[in-house]
């Protein structure tokens, strides 16, 4: 018999929240963000319940060649553009989205020489400063390819590096970018799923939602109309109780104010549940939330469950995440993010499928 944990993922709840992706955006075309093995959820498994969009968009060539080679046409862009100069004939035969944000990829282009007209997206940096061009070296760069390769089809993007949490950083961001862009009739990108949920004027011609398509890091306002896709589930394995002022796990860091009946649940560090996650992190058993206790283990993690002694058994579920429990409210308690959580979910965890249609909460 196998470990009782394993990641179940509702394919319905990828194809709801793409809709609902496109309910917010209106005219805006959709690359939907699937890096990362789809974000943890498997590229292909995501890729096919998502391709309605109007492209993908990955971080490098060997997950752009994945969707290839499983018969995906649609036009997938690559963020990180090309690594190495060798590259851009692989992304020239398979018809990809080719972001350029450095010199140096220009000269690779320029060197190169595309025979076809490559897609081909312009980054400025507009206050990130991670990847992309600042405003001097852009219009030097844009100048260059336009007379050298005019057949290139150009657009331009950008990223936002704080829409959460600065208005006036946010702003300014999208005033650079419309300053860069004024100059140039040409399709634009910048809104991610922040943006997209919460600034309407920065959609323009394509929009690139990421995190949202999976059910997290959604508006308050909007929760009711995305669904989790992934719900992380075990069970319980062990009941027992112990006498007020015991301790539970590794370093002794809970005390037990009370008798109290301890639970351990087949979760833990080996299976991608944090290890940070402090007492108090909230889980679900048989759907009511409880609280952890003591330290998580690699393969072990210990519930409170005195408040619903007479309501559990061994085997009762329990769910780390997803369905019930914002896998956001997790990695908030455990001091990270809910992508961190998303991917970090082990090889070790079987992926069960479903595929059980959803519908919004307030219809």
């Amino acid at each position: 018999m196998s470990r009782p944990i394993y990641a179940q993922i509702n394919l319905a709840a990828l194809r709801h929240n793409l809709a609902q992706v496109r309910a917010l955006t209106l005219d805006s075309r959709v690359f939907a963000v699937i890096k990362a093995n789809g974000y943890g959820h498997g590229i292909v498994r995501v890729a096919k319940q998502l391709a309605s969009a109007d492209g993908f968009a990955v971080a490098s060539l060997d997950e752009a060649l994945i969707l290839r080679q499983n018969g995906f046409l649609h036009r997938i862009l690559l963020l990180e553009g090309a690594f190495q100069p060798d590259e851009l004939s692989l992304i020239e035969q398979h018809r990809l989205d080719l972001v350029v944000h450095s010199p140096h990829q220009v000269d690779w282009l320029l060197d190169y020489q595309p025979k076809s007209p490559l897609k081909i997206w312009f980054k400025i940096d507009t206050g990130m400063h991670r990847l992309g061009f600042d405003l001097v070296s852009f219009s030097q760069s844009m100048l260059k390819i336009r007379n050298a390769l005019p057949k290139l089809k150009l657009n331009l993007m950008s990223h936002f590096a704080s829409v959460t949490e600065s208005q006036a950083f946010t702003d300014l961001q999208l005033e650079t970018f419309n300053q860069a862009c004024i100059d140039y009739n040409l399709p634009k990108s910048i809104a991610n799923s922040a943006a997209i949920q919460r600034l309407p004027q920065t959609h323009f011609d394509w929009v690139r939602p990421g995190i949202m398509l999976y059910g997290a890091g959604i508006d308050p306002s909007l929760q009711s109309r995305f669904k989790a896709v992934l719900t992380f589930k075990t069970q319980l394995i062990s009941l027992k109780w112990i006498a007020e002022g015991e301790t539970v796990g590794y370093g002794q860091t809970w005390t037990a104010p009370r008798r109290s009946l301890i639970g351990v649940a087949a979760a833990g560090y080996g299976d991608g549940y944090p290890r940070h996650a402090p007492n108090g992190t909230p889980v679900l058993v048989n759907g009511q939330r409880v609280l952890t206790v003591g330290r998580v283990s690699m393969d072990m993690i210990t519930l409170d469950l005195t408040d619903m002694s007479a309501q559990v058994a061994i085997g009762d579920p329990v769910t780390l995440w997803g369905e019930g429990l914002g896998v956001d409210e997790v990695a908030e308690k455990a001091g990270t993010i809910g992508y961190e959580l998303l991917c970090g979910i082990t090889q070790r965890v079987p992926i069960q499928e479903l595929d059980s249609e959803v519908q919004d909460d307030d219809r």
